[in-house]
């Protein structure tokens, strides 16, 4: 399945490049260009696939990562899905607001929930609309912001989640 979307997605770029893009009078017309180029292949291919029912905090604890290479969380006891967690100074609620600000401040990301001490956002992926979802969990006790970032859907995300993660943390910070 995933070779038929890259080249699908291969042939559409070549016809758009071929056709598409006729020299533009202005650049009002290059960007209006460009963003049809980039919002047509997301409806086409949009592959968000379903929202989790089963995300939150549940004794202290967000769910654990699956056994793909996907997904990273703080609260993860193997290597390969470990995390470091975000770290705050301050009062919890300030850190918290703080931290909505950044989320908010990435491209193509909601914020789903926001009650007491758990944010839950979803980001999604410019080109192909992966949808990943987002956790944080702020334990006031150890002063720490727990987080879990996986994909929806797939076996590896290329370092996604994590990359995020570290910036969300740059600035953060």
């Amino acid at each position: 399945m995933s070779r038929i979307v890259v080249i699908a997605a291969s042939l559409y770029f070549v016809a758009l490049a071929y056709v598409g893009f006729v020299p533009a009078a202005s650049a009002h017309t290059i960007t209006n260009s460009l963003n049809s180029a980039i919002a047509t292949p997301m409806a086409l291919f949009s592959f968000s696939g379903k929202r989790p029912s089963n995300l939150g905090v549940n004794d202290g604890k967000l769910l654990a990562c699956p056994t793909s290479p996907n997904c990273v969380s703080s609260q993860s006891d193997d290597l390969e899905h470990k995390i470091a967690p975000l770290t705050y100074k301050g009062e919890p609620a300030k850190a918290l607001e703080d931290l909505k600000a950044v989320i908010l401040s990435m491209p193509r990301t909601k914020i789903i929930t926001a009650e007491g001490n758990y944010i839950y956002a979803e980001f999604t992926s410019a080109l192909m609309g992966y949808v990943d979802d987002v956790e944080f969990y702020l334990n006031a006790e150890q002063g720490i912001i727990e987080v879990r970032s996986a994909s929806r859907l797939g076996e590896s995300d290329l370092g996604v989640n994590r990359k995020r993660v570290e910036a969300i943390r740059d600035q953060f910070t």
